[in-house]
């Protein structure tokens, strides 16, 4: 198969292969064999797991590495506007062309198996990145770990960054076993970092058997915040006085936490200095994560949190920040998510709701989340919308001088306000 462009290899691979989630080594792993690439030997390479947190902690990665020098390279998912953006040099998306020869030489050696969406993209990425060779290779786990399409690859290091409900249908119905999923990344010998709160048993049992060593956060490594900055205590030294992450929310410091406890587990591999994770700190970005956006007055807060962990810390950052007017809300979810938790989180926060049906075949309609809000709020006030830009032509249109407007529930509903505030006004 040969295409031009790149909107054409991605609407033909949508239809390769019947299943959007296929969880497996196999195909994957045969095809990189196929491959014969050149191996990541050059790179230090870092997978990173969890239910959330995962995003951040590469931007942590990805820019405390670009203040240190050293070239990274980037595979995440999804993307928010731009396929490119899953698969990143340095900070920047690549350039069509590169996605380009990449899925040309794995349809070529594929030799007809029915790979998913997702693992084209995670070959791809390997191929560029076996290519170009980064100081820094990060690695981040679509959906579980034993058997997503990033673990054919063995890390040097792992990270866990949190662990809640989720995929269940996939990985499990409680922590434990969603945990024991996730730790399917561990390698015997490798470090592994845990930097949530509440790590699951399984976790450590997964590292034992293993012989796996991890370091949990809690444990053998914590932080201490204070008024104006925080510090890191780790098994052998302290780092104070440390700048809080331009990432929002008390929970991006164990998110840091962990990636300076990988840091100082891999400074044989990767010379990083303490300057570089301080400038890091103060410097990183990361869109959609309840990314703060000024319009006519009107306080946009975009985040693409998806599940009730997520959604929790959503709620502490509207609690702790309240706004002189009202909070409006545009949600937009997926139909496999629990919107019954979500909507019992926010109700409090939310003086008007705006319900948008997602135009996807796995998005949830406007009608099944007002239902769900009648069924389960006191007296919910809400309207619904047959799409996400009418609900938020709506809101923009509600909201006055002092509102803030709240839109969150999945990745294609961010990438939709993102493109709404960047239109012309």
């Amino acid at each position: 198969m040969r295409y031009d462009r790149l909107e054409d290899w991605l609407t033909w691979q949508e239809g390769l292969n019947p299943s959007t989630i296929d969880l497996g080594l196999e195909r994957v792993g045969q095809v990189w064999r196929c491959l014969q690439p050149p191996d990541l030997s050059g790179s230090t390479v870092i997978s990173i797991a969890g239910t959330n947190g995962k995003g951040s902690t590469v931007a942590l990665f990805e820019t405390i590495g670009k203040q240190a020098g050293l070239r990274t390279g980037s595979y995440t998912s999804p993307h928010l506007l731009r396929y490119n953006e899953r698969i990143r040099l340095d900070g920047q998306p690549i350039s069509d062309q590169l996605i380009i020869e990449a899925f040309q030489k794995i349809d070529d050696a594929r030799q007809g198996l029915p790979l998913t969406y997702f693992e084209f993209g995670t070959l791809a990425a390997l191929v560029v990145f076996a290519r170009e060779q980064p100081d820094l290779v990060l690695l981040e786990v679509g959906l579980g770990g034993r058997l997503d399409a990033v673990n054919i690859i063995d890390a040097d290091l792992s990270i866990i960054t949190s662990i809640g409900l989720d995929h269940q249908e996939w990985l499990g119905n409680d922590r434990e076993s969603i945990g024991r999923e996730k730790a399917g990344i561990f390698r015997p010998g490798k470090p592994a970092v845990f930097s949530g709160d509440d790590m699951p048993a399984s976790i450590a049992e997964q590292a034992k058997k293993l012989h796996t060593p991890l370091y949990v956060n809690g444990g053998e490594f914590h932080h201490e915040a204070g008024a104006e900055n925080w510090s890191w205590h780790g098994p052998s030294r302290v780092f104070a006085a440390l700048p809080f992450p331009r990432l929002p929310g008390q929970h991006q410091l164990d998110n840091a936490s962990g990636v300076i406890m990988a840091i100082e587990l891999l400074r044989n591999k990767i010379p990083l200095d303490d300057g570089a994770v301080v400038r890091g700190l103060e410097t990183v970005r990361l869109p959609g994560r309840q990314q703060t956006v000024e319009r006519q007055g009107v306080q946009w807060l975009l985040d693409v949190a998806h599940n009730p962990h997520a959604v929790s810390a959503l709620a502490r950052q509207l609690e702790e920040n309240p706004v002189a007017g009202r909070t409006l809300a545009v949600l937009g979810m997926l139909a496999d998510k629990d919107v019954a938790t979500v909507l019992k989180l926010m109700h409090k926060h939310i003086d008007q709701w705006y319900f948008a049906t997602i135009e996807d075949v796995r998005g949830m309609t406007a009608a099944k989340l007002a239902a769900t809000a009648q069924s389960r709020l006191p007296v919910p006030s809400f309207e619904t919308h047959s799409t996400l830009v009418r609900a938020l032509k709506t809101a923009a249109e509600d909201a006055m001088a002092g509102d803030r407007v709240v839109v969150f529930g999945s990745f294609f509903t961010v990438a939709e306000a993102l493109a709404y505030l960047n239109s012309p006004a």
